[in-house]
């Protein structure tokens, strides 16, 4: 394999070295992170959400901004504003937080819509509008946002179309007692990211993101992506099926999963992985999203 391979495997190991006994969830934000995605971790409080993105933050050669969202926040807050210098007779443009290469948005459902719209044309196009001028955020832009479970107290629930802008939406789950253990004794977790450098660059993740991109597709795979897509749409198994940019994502994601498993072609294997973590969060069904999307999968034949 080539070096950003390389690169990224002593990057994916350095994360579990932090955030011990999740290489899934690591394994996910690599996979949104390379497909030049956003990331939406949801689960209740303490456990390692906001560490995992300062170590990613610390493990990469980049700057960093994070944004912590209260109900009073105001989308000036998150952009930036425009302030009238009297010694100089004009407007100075002050930035937000959300201009930097990686972006926490913490907490983001306990702001109100209004402020976490703000957020919606940066992910989308890579840029904001304020006062009338249009201005280009530092790229690669990375968002990766918090919330907790919306049946806590003080929170907004994030509208559909902000939802659609996340590439992914994943939760860490509580440790094991092995991974526990670690953060007990100081091996593992917050207490430990100081100790971090960085490992890896953005032309590393500009690298590796092309050697996914050269990875084959067979017509077969192709095939049965679409008959999926057909699917979700029938009214059969979804109130609102996946969307053509949902499937699009879906297949960025699967590349990623192979890429990142040292392959050189993309299975049907790499896409069921990434199926309800890229999808859940998008679609609308009858009753429980991930069991009527679990049962679409069942239902349609995999290639040969």
């Amino acid at each position: 394999m080539n070096s950003s391979f390389e690169t990224i495997a002593v990057l994916q190991a350095q994360l579990a070295s932090i955030l011990a006994g999740k290489d899934g969830v690591i394994r996910q934000l690599l996979i949104t992170l390379l497909s030049g995605g956003h990331l939406l971790i949801e689960d209740v409080p303490g456990v390692g959400k906001t560490t995992l993105a300062h170590a990613l933050a610390n493990s990469l050669d980049s700057d960093f901004g994070r944004i912590q969202f209260t109900a009073d926040l105001l989308p000036a807050d998150i952009v930036g504003v425009e302030i009238f210098d009297p010694a100089k007779q004009q407007f100075d443009f002050h930035p937000g937080a959300v201009f930097h290469h990686i972006v926490l948005a913490d907490e983001i459902n306990r702001a109100t819509p209004k402020a976490q719209s703000a957020l919606l044309e940066a992910m989308a196009e890579g840029q904001v509008t304020i006062e009338r001028e249009t201005r280009r955020l530092p790229q690669p832009f990375f968002v990766i946002a918090t919330q907790n479970p919306n049946e806590h107290m003080g929170t907004f629930p994030l509208p559909e179309s902000q939802l659609d802008r996340f590439f992914m939406r994943i939760s860490i789950g509580y440790p094991d007692s092995e991974a526990e253990r670690k953060v007990l004794l100081g091996e593992a977790g917050q207490v430990r990211l100081h100790t971090l450098q960085p490992v890896a660059n953005w032309h590393d993740i500009l690298a590796a993101r092309q050697s996914i991109a050269e990875l084959d597709v067979s017509e077969a795979l192709l095939d049965y992506l679409l008959k999926l897509l057909e699917e979700s749409r029938s009214g059969e198994w979804l109130k609102q099926g996946i969307s053509p940019r949902a499937g699009h994502d879906l297949m960025r994601a699967a590349r990623a999963e192979a890429w990142l498993a040292g392959q050189s072609y993309v299975t049907a294997a790499d896409l069921q992985s990434v199926w309800l973590s890229c999808l859940a969060h998008r679609v609308l069904a009858a009753g429980d999203s991930v069991e009527a999307l679990a049962a679409l999968l069942e239902s349609v034949p995999v290639p040969a």
